[in-house]
């Protein structure tokens, strides 16, 4: 393995299978536009059209997304081979340039910190005129600082919506980030919610919000997990708010029963016994009671049978999970190209 990179020809060719690797070494001349971050890598890639390539080395190793149709399939293609195999032929340099990238980031850090509030709003009001994303972020958060429930929970859902990334009916791998990032707001919203005395709203909003990324969780291609972990977050949200909150225990436990026995419990690996405080003893025979049901229904169901060993846990009926029992649960798989 390169001592100064994450990564080498071997872990490119692992990626990208043997005929994408020996298929990039063709473009090499073609990679342009190279900037070198402190964790990425982004360079456009002159092929049939111009290609934006980036490479991020994250801490379970590489990953590699390209704007060509291979690439928007979430495979690791040629493009991304060919900007890799750039890399490591100057990987002398990436040091230098990787430390000059943390330097504009304190440099820039540092100036915002020296700037007046009038400085910071005027610039702020600029960048807000000319960048539609940036100003629907930043009203969201400014309807969760204020009173207007009904559009805070409008907007929290519309983030949510795939729509408008989903050029055939489905959000392909090259728009899952983008729409990642989107959806990451509202779980920024919600625990604005939370933290200005509004959790009660936080845990309804939460509830629907969960609703509706499991309504359409099987349209993403989520190879990557971008999706998941906004799942987890906005599961993470929710338990927060219920904790200061404390809603109605048996209604609480009627929507948790619903959500464990349902497709997206293993995205956002909610855990009932996370919820033993908020239940207590009536919301808590209240799941007893519906799972109790389900389990009649189906007694050979994998989640309805994971769900009453939750409860025994919740209950203090047996010992906690072991990793390795957990493990034995079919999991859902994310859906791939």
């Amino acid at each position: 393995m390169n001592n100064v990179l994450g990564f080498d020809e071997d872990e490119l060719r692992r990626l990208a299978g043997p005929r994408s690797f020996e298929r990039g070494l063709g473009y090499l001349s073609a990679v342009s536009a190279m900037e070198i971050g402190e964790r990425s890598i982004t360079a456009t890639v002159v092929g049939t059209d111009a290609y934006e390539v980036e490479l991020t080395e994250q801490a379970h190793g590489l990953t590699g997304r390209c704007d060509c149709p291979y690439g928007q399939e979430g495979n690791f293609c040629k493009h991304c081979v060919a900007v890799g195999l750039t890399v490591l032929r100057r990987a002398g340099s990436v040091p230098r340039q990787r430390a000059a990238a943390a330097s504009r980031s304190r440099q820039l850090a540092t100036w915002l910190e020296s700037r007046s509030r009038d400085e910071l709003l005027s610039l702020m009001k600029e960048h807000v005129a000319g960048d539609r994303d940036l100003r629907r972020r930043l009203e969201l958060r400014a309807a969760a600082a204020g009173d207007d429930f009904d559009a805070v929970r409008e907007r929290i859902l519309g983030l949510l919506d795939t729509q408008p990334f989903a050029r055939y009916g489905y959000v392909e791998y090259a728009d899952a980030h983008a729409y990642g990032l989107q959806a990451a707001e509202a779980v920024s919203a919600l625990r604005t919610l939370t933290q200005t005395g509004r959790a009660t709203e936080a845990v309804e909003v939460a509830q629907d919000a969960i609703e509706a990324l499991a309504r359409t969780y099987e349209e993403i291609d989520d190879s990557d997990g971008v999706i998941g972990n906004v799942a987890t977050e906005l599961a993470a949200a929710h338990l927060e708010a219920c904790r200061i909150s404390r809603p109605d225990p048996v209604r609480t436990a009627d929507w948790l029963v619903a959500h464990l026995l349902g497709d997206l419990s293993d995205a956002t690996d909610i855990l009932l016994p996370d919820y033993e405080n908020v239940l207590g003893a009536a919301g808590l025979a209240r799941a007893h009671e519906r799972a109790d049901a389900a389990l009649r229904d189906n007694p050979k169901g994998w989640a309805e049978k994971y769900l009453m060993e939750q409860l025994m846990r919740a209950e203090g009926s047996v010992d906690a999970l072991s990793r390795s029992t957990r493990r034995t649960w079919p999991h859902r798989a994310p859906r791939t190209c």
